[in-house]
């Protein structure tokens, strides 16, 4: 499958010589494709430093679930990738990692008259083998609807 413009995967010959901080700017800047998922679900970086990144999204029709409300999913995806990729920006070059964990707590529901929302992530604590991270995703008011925590594993590239 070929990239969309813009939209791609850093190849894991280059990936694996970068740390993660220098990664997640590259992506910031644009030197570096963002990755499809962002496509797909229409959320992006807006900014990034160490154990820390911060993704916008503004929720849609096309996300809704039978009830009429975005889907529980959609918060998932966003909190399990800013607790994710907050971690990674605290990992060595050649390293890489996965979740293995993750918890979501849902507080309010996001329809497509929520207007923009933010997923935060911050890291708890990255050890050498295990990381754990908390993530919150905020309209523009500073509303909470959703809030969690994950474990990673991290692991060589």
């Amino acid at each position: 499958m070929a990239a969309e413009a813009g939209f791609g995967v850093v190849p894991i010959e280059q990936a694996r010589t970068l740390d993660g901080l220098d990664l997640f700017k590259g992506l910031l800047e644009g030197r570096y494709p963002a990755p499809p998922i962002s496509r797909t679900l229409g959320f992006n970086l807006l900014e990034v430093e160490a154990g820390r990144v911060l993704f916008g999204y503004t929720p849609v029709f096309d996300h809704y679930n039978p009830l009429g409300t975005v889907h529980g999913g959609i918060a998932a995806t966003l909190l399990d990738s800013v607790m994710g990729c907050c971690i990674h920006t605290m990992l060595k070059a050649g390293s890489g990692y996965t979740t293995v964990e993750i918890k979501v707590n849902y507080v309010r529901a996001m329809t497509d008259g929520t207007g923009p929302v933010r997923a935060e992530g911050k890291v708890i604590n990255v050890g050498s083998r295990i990381a754990t991270s908390e993530g919150r995703l905020t309209d523009a008011a500073g509303k909470l609807l959703a809030h969690g925590t994950t474990t990673c594993l991290i692991f060589p590239i």
